[in-house]
């Protein structure tokens, strides 16, 4: 099955990054959001960062044109009544994605893929609420989208050899290298990944060094781009601490379990840069 328009539910931070290198890849996309304030909120993201991209040279004006002309927003999912391929991008909520995934399967053709960008919930779950289990996998895009070279497809024990084919096939035409990994908690890089964040809050907790020295150990000893503690920050401190818990829920490894620091500030209101403080202090930057 070839695929031609993708529909996106979610237009926040990664439904907009997937919307974006999707019609920048060529495909027409419609994404759609539960109302026209925060459509509209993640529209103009989209139109400020291929702006920038013209810019610095990236792209050019006549490409990004194109790229928005192929982008519809929605507020009313029986848009996606045509759509080959559909991405859920909504929080990390499993009553909130079986629902979606319900109306969805209602909603959408019947040779269409039904994926979801979940970094952490069963796949499996999502699936059996629709009458097309073979057709669901999960595509984990990884934050910020546009840049990142990775996709991680998740595969269940129900989704067909075509689905996760076809699947690999887009995702390799939007860019990006594939992984395969089997629908278990985090799959392959929020395993790894989580478990150094909630290792390294821990080492902070402690005292056993400073946030800045755990981080420099990661950059400059293993060459990552970003500590994991910046990168706590960056994702919202909120949103990992959820994704944590789901994955100690399902799996009672204490790795997984946030600390107490960080259900502090959760409360705290301290979510990293889109509060303008975490782990480190944002204010007055852009």
């Amino acid at each position: 099955m070839g695929i031609k328009k993708v529909g996106v539910v979610g237009c926040g931070f990664m439904g907009s990054g997937i919307t974006q290198v999707c019609a920048q890849s060529g495909y027409q996309v419609v994404v759609s959001e539960i109302d026209k304030a925060l459509l509209n909120k993640g529209l103009a993201s989209i139109d400020y960062y291929l702006t920038r991209g013209v810019e610095k040279g990236k792209i050019s004006q006549q490409d990004t044109d194109s790229t928005l002309a192929r982008i519809k927003g929605t507020t009313n999912t029986k848009d996606f009544s045509d759509c080959d391929l559909m991405i859920e991008a909504a929080i990390e909520n499993m009553d909130l994605k079986k629902r979606i995934f319900a109306e969805l399967d209602e909603i959408c053709p019947k040779h269409a893929i039904l994926a979801t960008n979940s970094s952490c919930l069963s796949i499996i779950d999502m699936a059996m609420v629709t009458s097309r289990p073979d057709k669901v996998l999960g595509t984990h895009f990884l934050s910020p989208v546009p840049p990142s070279r990775l996709l991680e497809i998740v595969r269940t024990m129900a989704t067909s050899d075509e689905t996760l084919e076809t699947v690999k096939k887009f995702g390799e035409s939007l860019g990006k290298d594939i992984i395969v990994a089997k629908d278990t908690p985090g799959f392959i890089f929020n395993r790894l990944l989580i478990a150094l964040q909630m290792t390294a809050v821990r080492m902070l907790e402690a005292g056993i060094a400073s946030k800045e020295d755990i981080d420099k150990s990661m950059t400059l000893g293993l060459n990552h781009s970003i500590g994991p503690l910046a990168l706590l920050d960056f994702n919202g401190i909120d949103v990992i601490y959820m994704v944590a818990q789901a994955m100690y829920d399902e799996t009672k490894d204490p790795q997984y379990a946030p600390p107490s620091l960080m259900k502090k500030m959760v409360a705290a209101g301290w979510l990293g840069r889109k509060t303008g403080k975490g782990f480190y202090d944002y204010k007055g930057l852009e």
